[in-house]
């Protein structure tokens, strides 16, 4: 069955001096519960410009992982995460309609992992995003909802003047900031020894992928493992909230389909 051991680490950064970021997860209780529901991961980060960013991606994680502990079990993973980033935006946006934060807008971005049998679904929404590791290979799953890189992917850009632009932090997508929002969401394969990484920008934008690919598949135990990256990360930059999450693939339950039904795969 799928087996995973996870570790997460955060720190303000040099310049600021609270903290907006969140994380979150759903621990199955048991055998049954692993393979009907599955492992969910949540990062959040608040948009930092913003008032009240820290409650916005506290928001958003206590949103989606209580409506992940409450789905139906069995449910599509590729169905449900983005439906609970949708609820996580309508709260995030009732939020600031609320009397004591009337007139204070609040918005955060959000990547979700969630893991069953031998697939992750990862689900987004801005510039925070989920690395899937393999052989010391980092391989972002997700894409950043700016201004740069929608430029860069409609060819008005080059990959080198999106790095460099003043202006590639700013965001298309949030959560909260208007009534709706559209999330990303993919599957990938999985297998023993793999890893995925949940990272904010002040992470990803600090290290280049190479290097997170190279922290994350040293040995050691995972907190320590997720503590070296984001030091790393703030030793480079430091501008920035940073903070990771690394799930380790121990094992996984591999699965076949046969007339719509999930069976598992024969050995062999």
């Amino acid at each position: 069955m799928l087996e995973v051991e996870f570790g997460q680490a955060t720190h303000p950064g040099k310049v600021r001096t609270n903290n907006e970021d969140s994380t979150g997860f759903f621990r199955p209780v048991s055998r049954q519960e692993a393979r009907s529901r599955g492992w969910l991961f949540v990062l959040a980060d608040g948009v930092g410009g913003l008032d009240m960013g820290e409650v916005a991606s506290a928001k958003a994680v206590e949103i989606i992982c209580a409506g992940f502990a409450e789905a139906q079990e069995h449910t599509s993973l590729l169905a449900l995460l983005p439906r609970l980033i949708q609820h996580a935006n309508a709260a995030v946006y009732d939020e600031g309609l609320t009397r004591e934060r009337r007139g204070k807008p609040m918005g955060t971005t959000v990547v979700a992992c969630a893991l069953r049998h031998d697939q992750a679904c990862i689900a987004h929404v801005g510039d925070s995003r989920c690395y899937h590791v393999r052989d010391r290979r980092a391989v972002a799953l997700t894409h950043d909802h700016t201004l740069v890189n929608e430029q860069r992917r409609l060819g008005l850009i080059s990959q080198a003047e999106a790095a460099q632009s003043e202006s590639r932090h700013v965001l298309t997508r949030s959560l909260g900031s208007e009534l709706f929002v559209t999330a990303d969401a993919t599957m990938v394969s999985l297998r023993a020894g793999d890893f995925l990484v949940l990272c904010c920008d002040g992470l990803h934008g600090a290290l280049a992928d190479r290097e997170i690919g190279r922290i994350v598949s040293e040995p050691g135990h995972l907190d320590e493992i997720a503590q070296e990256l984001v030091n790393a990360a703030v030793e480079a930059d430091g501008s920035d909230n940073t903070t990771a999450q690394i799930i380790a693939v121990r094992s996984v339950e591999p699965m076949a389909m046969y007339r719509g039904r999930l069976y598992p795969r024969p050995a062999g």
